[in-house]
């Protein structure tokens, strides 16, 4: 008995720890003068839409287009300390200081320099200290999602969007990696385009950590397998993030919904596709709050 325990507890930790040996790296640091340390750990979560790795047959069945080179599509920080963990949304339209590039959209800063220029931007914006970069493109997406055999959306209304691929009743459903990726990518079904399609983002980042640390993920060990495997396949991370930091990161995942902790997006005076502007009372509020780690404090006013 004594060696079965052994064996199956030496499986959970051998498993994580080969499936993050194999994942990307990609160096993040910015360098030059960065807010300080704060209290709590903040995470950059970016999509982009790379097609890398896609074959033509995948990018037809994804309504992936032909286009190249990789733009970050999804921008979010995850916060995590002492108060509840928050996911905020930065819509990708937002206008700010991009160091070197003037007054641009944000995502502008991952085009013009990539994971550093992106994380330089976000936290000249906000103050706050970016502690881990996380990244994932499209086949990520579709391969994660797999790997945890679904998960679960809840659209209000029917959702029609030819060019992203999503045809979706309204109410709770699963979703496989093909049809959870045209639903976080799908900005033309409803009225408030990329803000909706960030509400959506949120929702399917939620569903995913409740999915991978599910009960059956511990007892199922080939669902242990391919949920490790698959989710260090699907990201790319910054040089300085660790198996204990990883393992943090989708713990946080898991409390991220709206029983269980804060989604938000900056709060806003204004919004279009080609610009959002924040307001600057209370994104500046909200920023205070998480670099002081008192998201407890977040109320309906900011989010």
């Amino acid at each position: 008995m004594l060696i079965a325990v052994l064996a199956i507890v030496a499986y959970l930790v051998a498993v994580p720890i080969l499936a993050f040996s194999k994942v990307s790296r990609i160096d993040a640091d910015p360098g030059g003068q960065r807010p300080p340390d704060q209290p709590g750990t903040t995470y950059l979560l970016v999509g982009t839409d790379s097609r890398a790795g896609l074959t033509a047959t995948e990018r037809r069945r994804l309504h992936a287009g032909r286009g190249s080179g990789s733009r970050a599509a999804t921008i979010m920080l995850l916060h995590t300390g002492q108060g509840p963990n928050l996911l905020l949304s930065i819509p990708r339209a937002s206008v700010v200081d991009v160091p070197g590039h003037g007054m641009s959209m944000v995502n502008g800063a991952y085009e013009y320099g990539g994971a550093k220029l992106l994380v330089g931007t976000i936290e000249q914006a906000t103050g706050i200290r970016v502690d881990d970069f996380v990244e994932i493109g499209f086949r990520g997406v579709v391969g994660l999602v797999d790997a945890v055999g679904g998960v679960t959306i809840c659209p209000a209304v029917a959702m029609d969007d030819e060019l992203a691929g999503l045809h979706v009743q309204p109410g709770c459903q699963v979703a496989d990696g093909r049809r959870a990726l045209a639903y976080a990518r799908s900005r033309h079904a409803q009225q408030r385009d990329d803000l909706d399609r960030a509400a959506h983002q949120r929702e399917l980042v939620a569903a995913v950590g409740a999915q991978v640390l599910s009960w059956r993920t511990f007892l199922e060990p080939q669902r242990y397998w391919d949920v490790m495997r698959g989710g260090a396949a699907s990201v790319a991370v910054d040089d300085h993030m660790g198996t204990l930091a990883f393992a943090r990161l989708a713990s946080a995942l898991r409390h991220v919904d709206a029983a269980n902790g804060l989604t938000c997006e900056v709060p806003i005076t204004d919004a279009s596709v080609q610009a959002v502007h924040w307001d600057p009372a209370r994104a500046e509020r909200m920023f205070d709050l998480i670099r002081e780690d008192r998201t407890d404090e977040i109320d309906a006013d900011l989010c």
